[in-house]
C-alpha cells in the first residue's frame, strides 16, 4: 500500500492497528546518501591488523552520513502470525517522506543529496520529485523540542531580545518617533473614537493609490518592542502589512493565546507525521493523535475515542520486534530521522536501540552466520528470496487485497517492497534453519556438565549432528469441516504468496493452540548423518523439494506419525533459536564484523 501526504491521515489508524497486532515488523529505507568512498579514505587511525576499521570507526562514518543525508522513503511490513491456520499475513506499506518542514514552525532543515545515491535510485525507477510532492512530513523528537522552544519564546514576548538601535540609525529613530506621535494622538484624542484600535502602517498605506509594501518584519518588531516598553496598557497584534494596537484586555489576550497554541499544536502534530509510526513501535506517547479527525480503527461499536484509547493501551503494553536486512545503517538513519542526534559511541547506540526495541533481527546476519567470509556470500534480499521461494515445505504467506501491490509488481529497491521481501525471508529462512538444526553445534556427550547444545561458531563450517524437519500442528477437531477457498493463479505470485487462503472451520468454538517455549534440542528430535557446510546455502541446497534433507531412516518414523494437519512455522521468539540469531547486526568490512545490540546476550 502506498502512503502519501494526502492519504496518511486516513490510513494512520489502520497502520497503528497493524503495528499493535504484528508478530514482528520489518523496515527498509531509501536514502539521499550513504557513507561514501571519501569517508573511507579519510581514516587517520583505528584500523586493525587486517586493514579493516574497527566498528566504532564505521559507526562514526555512518553517523556523519546520517546527520547529513535524508530518509526519502520508508518501508514497513507488519506481519501477523495465525497459529490455528498456519498462515503469516503480510501488510506492506511504502511511505515517501517529505524533507521540507512547515515554515511557520521556524525549524529549518538542511539536507544533502549524494550524486551516487541519486544515480542509483534513478536507475531503479525512483521518482526524485515524489518525496517533495507526495511525501508525508515528519519531525524528529529533537526537532519537535526545538519547535516548542521557539514557540514558547515567541509567546513570552518579554523573553525576546530587544533590537539595539544605534544613535546614527536615523531612519529607525524617525520611524519610532512617528509611531510614538500616532499612539499619543490616538490615546489623547477627546473626540469619540471611530474604532477601538489603531493601525500602525507606512504613510499613505490606506490610500487606494498606495503601491509600496506594508511594514517589513524589522519594522513590525520595532513596534512590538516599543509598545511593550513604553505602553504596557496597550497590546499589539501583527497583521499583513501593519501592526494593530488595542487596549490591553486580559480575557481577550488569554483567548488569543489559546487560539495560537491550538493552531501551533495542530501544525506541529501534522509535521510530526510519519514519526507517529516510530513512536507506536517503541511504546511512545501517542495522545496528541487523538486531536486528528480520525476514522474508526475498525468497524466496531465503540466510538473512535474509545477505540484509540484501547489501541494506545495495546501499543504501550507491547514493544515491536524489529527486523531488517543488513539493518545496521538503516537503524542509524531511522534513529536520526525520528528520534534525534545519534550517540557518539557505538556502545551507547547499542544500548539505546535495545531500550527502544526488545529484539532486533538482521536477516543478513541470519543468512551469513557461520560463514568464513560473509562479505562475499550471496546474501542479498533478492538472492535469498529466490532461493527460499522454491523450498518446501515452507510457511504459508498471504496478503489482504488492499496490500496486493507486490503480488505482481516487484519494484526492486522500493522501500515497501524490500521490507516485504525481508519479511518473507525471515519467515522462511528461520523456519528452515530451525528445522535443520543449523543453529546448534555437535552435542556434548550425555552426563557431562554441558549437556545440551551450544551455538555454532561465528566462523568456519557448521557440523550438524542432527537433522530433522519438525512441523507444528494444531489439535484436531474431529467435527471440523474443511472449507477450501479456490485459489486462482492470478491471485498468487511466483513465490507462493496469495491473496486467499485455505481454512478449516470447526463446528464448535475454535481454541487457539498454545505455544510453549521449546528448547534447542526439540529442533533435533531425529538423528541422522552429520553434514558439514561451508555456507548456509550449501545447507539450503540439501533441502530439495523431493526429500527436504531427510535421511531414509527417518521415513518410517514419520510414517508412524498421525495424519494430522501440519504447518511449517518460524521459531517462536522465546525459543533458544533466537539466542543465536537475534540482536546481532552484520557489519561487513569491520574487524568485529558484528554489532551486538544486546551486548550482555539474550540468555
Amino acid at each position: 500500500m502506498d502512503v502519501t501526504g494526502s492519504n496518511f491521515q486516513s490510513v494512520l489508524p489502520s497502520i497503528l492497528d497493524a503495528i499493535a497486532t504484528a508478530h514482528f515488523v520489518t523496515i527498509d529505507l531509501e536514502l539521499s546518501g550513504i557513507p561514501g568512498q571519501q569517508m573511507n579514505k579519510s581514516r587517520a587511525a583505528g584500523e586493525g591488523t587486517s586493514g579493516k576499521p574497527f566498528l566504532q570507526q564505521r559507526y562514526e562514518e555512518t553517523k556523519a552520513a546520517a546527520e547529513r543525508y535524508q530518509v526519502l522513503q520508508l518501508g514497513i511490513t507488519c506481519v501477523d502470525e495465525d497459529q490455528d491456520r498456519g498462515v503469516y499475513t503480510l501488510r506492506p506499506y511504502n511511505i515517501f517522506l517529505n524533507p521540507v518542514t512547515d515554515g511557520r514552525l521556524d525549524v529549518d532543515r538542511v539536507f544533502s543529496f549524494q550524486s551516487g545515491a541519486v544515480e542509483f535510485l534513478l536507475t531503479h525507477g525512483f521518482r526524485m520529485e515524489a518525496p517533495f510532492v507526495h511525501g508525508v512530513p515528519y519531525f524528529s523528537k529533537e526537532e519537535e523540542s526545538v519547535a516548542r522552544q521557539i514557540a514558547s519564546a515567541r509567546q513570552n514576548k518579554a523573553g525576546v531580545a530587544d533590537i539595539d538601535i544605534k544613535n546614527d540609525d536615523t531612519e529607525s529613530l524617525s520611524f519610532i518617533q512617528r509611531v510614538r506621535s500616532e499612539i499619543d494622538a490616538w490615546k489623547n484624542s477627546t473626540e469619540p473614537k471611530k474604532y477601538a484600535f489603531l493601525n500602525i502602517a507606512p504613510i499613505g498605506y490606506s490610500s487606494p493609490n498606495f503601491q509600496d509594501r506594508g511594514l517589513n518584519n524589522f519594522q513590525k518588531r520595532l513596534v512590538h518592542q516599543f509598545v511593550r516598553a513604553e505602553y504596557p496598557e496597550l497590546s499589539t497584534t501583527s497583521r499583513p502589512g501593519f501592526i494593530q494596537i488595542t487596549a490591553y484586555n486580559q480575557e481577550r489576550e488569554d483567548n488569543i493565546q489559546k487560539s495560537r497554541t491550538a493552531a501551533f499544536e495542530d501544525r506541529l502534530r501534522r509535521q510530526v507525521g510519519a514519526r507517529w509510526l516510530a513512536e507506536a513501535m517503541v511504546g511512545g506517547n501517542l495522545a496528541a493523535i487523538e486531536s486528528y479527525n480520525l476514522q474508526p480503527v475498525k468497524s466496531e461499536s465503540q466510538v473512535p475515542k474509545e477505540q484509540y484509547e484501547r489501541l494506545f493501551d495495546r501499543l504501550r503494553a507491547k514493544r515491536t520486534i524489529l527486523v531488517g536486512h543488513n539493518v545496521f545503517i538503516d537503524l542509524m538513519y531511522f534513529y536520526a530521522c525520528f528520534f534525534g542526534k545519534l550517540p557518539d559511541s557505538v556502545k551507547d547506540f547499542e544500548h539505546r536501540m535495545h531500550e527502544l526495541f526488545p529484539c532486533i533481527i538482521d536477516t543478513k546476519y541470519l543468512a551469513t552466520h557461520g560463514n568464513d567470509n560473509p562479505a562475499i556470500s550471496k546474501s542479498s534480499l533478492e538472492e535469498l528470496d529466490d532461493q527460499l521461494s522454491s523450498l518446501t515445505p515452507a510457511p504459508v504467506i498471504e496478503m489482504p487485497p488492499e496490500h496486493h501491490k507486490y503480488l505482481r509488481n516487484k519494484p526492486a529497491h522500493e522501500a515497501g517492497f524490500d521490507s516485504y521481501l525481508t519479511a518473507k525471508v525471515l519467515i522462511r529462512l528461520s523456519a528452515k534453519l530451525e528445522a535443520a538444526g543449523y543453529y546448534i553445534d555437535e552435542r556434548i556427550g550425555p552426563g557431562s556438565e554441558g549437556e545440551g547444545y551450544v551455538t555454532a561458531p561465528e566462523t568456519g563450517g557448521v557440523s550438524l549432528s542432527t537433522l530433522s524437519f519438525p512441523l507444528r500442528s494444531k489439535p484436531i477437531d474431529e467435527n471440523a469441516k474443511p472449507e477450501v477457498k479456490k485459489i486462482d493463479s492470478s491471485d498468487t505470485d511466483s513465490e507462493g504468496v496469495s491473496l486467499v487462503s485455505t481454512e478449516s472451520q470447526p463446528a464448535k468454538s475454535k481454541s487457539k493452540a498454545k505455544r510453549s517455549k521449546r528448547k534447542s534440542k526439540d529442533a533435533a528430535a531425529a538423528r541422522g548423518t552429520a553434514f558439514s557446510h561451508t555456507t548456509i546455502f550449501d545447507l539450503l541446497g540439501d533441502m530439495s523439494s523431493s526429500d527436504d534433507g531427510l535421511e531414509k531412516p527417518l521415513v518410517p518414523i514419520l510414517a508412524r506419525q498421525p495424519a494430522t494437519p501440519r504447518f511449517t512455522m518460524m521459531p517462536p521468539f522465546d525459543s533458544d533459536f533466537w539466542n543465536v540469531y537475534a540482536d546481532k547486526l552484520r557489519v561487513n568490512g569491520t574487524v568485529e564484523g558484528v554489532c551486538n545490540v544486546w551486548p550482555e546476550g539474550r540468555r
